[in-house]
């Protein structure tokens, strides 16, 4: 059943019409009068629904039920990622979604490749946000990972911490997974370096800030792949429901 994100107030019986981007969709499957759709609009849970009328630029549906239906993890995961370049964090935000993040932080950085600012940044996150509700319809989550507006890592570092922040470096002696074999699941933000790695300056600000320095392993991961990397790690080891399943 095609599933798709209505950011519109949703509830059994009602008859609504569907925002512009769904009712695209709608069409592009070439869905008919009478075919079962899913819809939900962050709020949690989602909607069994029937389309009732599919127009040139108009569709609207009828509200069967509400599912309490979540896909989240128990615990809620903050990525905090350095600016790659454009398409790697594409695809990291589509990724983050895919397994669970909730929430991400994209950081400026020293090394960054990418400064964003002003009416490009605004553009950038619409854009992300629009890559969050295509991964949630594809993924199954009810709820929308939360992106923040770019912050200087230092300025960001500096702010007070409510769950534990892990910055991956390559100077840790400890691991990742031995961190979090001795933890209970618990909410955490997971510090990821732009191409290059933070500067010794940042690293050290954060390190002096409270960050817990950990290692990912003997190899040197990219950018784009070490957040990735350290969600699917964590999901395996505290994630009691084994809810991330493969599709091919």
């Amino acid at each position: 059943m095609p599933r798709l994100y209505c950011p519109i107030t949703l509830s059994p019986g009602a008859r609504v019409v569907l925002p512009e981007a769904a009712a695209h969709h709608v069409q592009v499957l070439r869905l008919k009068e009478g075919d079962s759709i899913t819809l939900f609009n962050g709020q949690g849970g989602e909607y069994e629904a029937r389309l009732s009328g599919i127009e040139k630029k108009r569709v609207s549906a009828v509200i069967i039920s509400h599912s309490l239906r979540e896909a989240e993890l128990a615990y809620a995961v903050t990525l905090a990622q350095a600016l790659p370049e454009s398409a790697k964090m594409d695809w990291i935000v589509e990724k983050a979604v895919e397994l669970g993040a909730a929430a991400l932080q994209p950081l400026a950085t020293q090394r960054a490749v990418v400064k964003l600012s002003g009416e490009r940044m605004e553009k950038r996150l619409a854009h992300w946000e629009a890559i969050v509700a295509a991964a949630s319809e594809q993924c199954g989550r009810n709820r929308l990972m939360q992106i923040a507006p770019v912050m200087e890592v230092s300025r960001w570092v500096a702010a007070p911490a409510d769950q534990p922040r892990i910055l991956f470096s390559p100077r840790a002696t400890q691991s990742f997974a031995e961190w979090a074999r001795a933890q209970t699941p618990q909410a955490v933000t997971l510090i990821i370096g732009p191409e290059g790695g933070l500067s010794k300056e940042e690293e050290s600000f954060a390190e002096a800030k409270g960050a817990i320095l950990l290692s990912l392993g003997d190899r040197v991961l990219r950018t784009e792949t070490a957040g990735v990397a350290a969600l699917a790690m964590l999901s395996g080891l505290w994630d009691q429901t084994g809810a991330v399943k493969a599709t091919i």
